[in-house]
């Protein structure tokens, strides 16, 4: 059971802000991204290199949602995918340590499992990236799953909302009373596609949160997972129905 509060959203474009992207890799010269700051792409056996060109498509979408939100944000393609949307826990785990060594503030992880046997060592991983000062955004629960890092302390949940304005997002508290945040499943529109024939999903709500996310850490430099958190859920924010 959740209980939506008002439509909210931050001014502020993310300036200042690094976001790493970890998905499918990006294409920076889209328009809609017009370029990122940098990145790597992380191979099976957790090698480096510096592929991080998207050839899936996922990932430059992701990464066009975060830029419409958050315009002066820094982007950081961290590639975890390559032919196929799927990878190996390993290289997740090695792909959020890179943004822990890498003076990253915030990881978009438009991606996840549901399988509880990665629990302890997703966890780990989003530890040592708290320890750095990095805050993971990822998918919470979802039409009934448990997804993997998302549900886990310390990182922002998302879930999809198909009645809220994508340029604003909703808060919900849960039953067991754990704050979730609530956006719109649809990326950024595309010029002469119908929304039905665009890409849809939870991945894309992850990717709306992370702009507003970034907003919220433009107005407080070095902000808390709970600071981040209590911005987002109450403080600084403007009502729908009030200023702008």
């Amino acid at each position: 059971m959740t209980n939506d509060a008002a439509d909210r959203y931050f001014r502020g474009t993310g300036c200042g802000v690094r976001i790493a992207i970890i998905d499918s890799g990006v294409h920076a010269g889209h328009s809609h991204v017009q370029g990122v700051a940098g990145g790597v792409a992380i191979g099976p056996d957790g090698t480096e290199h510096p592929d991080y060109i998207d050839r899936l498509g996922h990932g430059t979408a992701v990464a066009a949602a975060i830029k419409e939100k958050a315009p002066d944000a820094e982007l950081f393609a961290v590639k975890v995918f390559d032919r196929t949307l799927a990878t190996d826990v390993g290289v997740l785990v090695h792909a959020i340590d890179w943004a822990a060594r890498s003076d990253i503030h915030l990881v978009n992880l438009s991606l996840g499992t549901a399988r509880p046997q990665h629990e302890r060592v997703l966890g780990d991983a989003v530890k040592r990236a708290m320890q750095a000062g990095v805050i993971v955004v990822a998918a919470g629960h979802d039409d009934g799953i448990r997804w993997l890092p998302g549900c886990l302390p310390g990182v922002v949940p998302v879930q999809v909302d198909w009645t809220c304005p994508r340029d604003r997002y909703r808060i919900a508290t849960a039953s067991d009373g754990e704050v979730v945040f609530r956006t719109s499943g649809f990326p950024r529109e595309i010029p002469g596609v119908p929304a039905a024939l665009n890409l849809k999903g939870v991945s894309f709500a992850v990717a709306n949160m992370s702009g507003f996310a970034a907003r919220a850490l433009e107005t407080r430099s070095g902000a808390s997972f709970e600071e981040l958190v209590g911005m987002l859920s109450a403080g600084d924010l403007l009502r729908s129905s009030g200023q702008k």
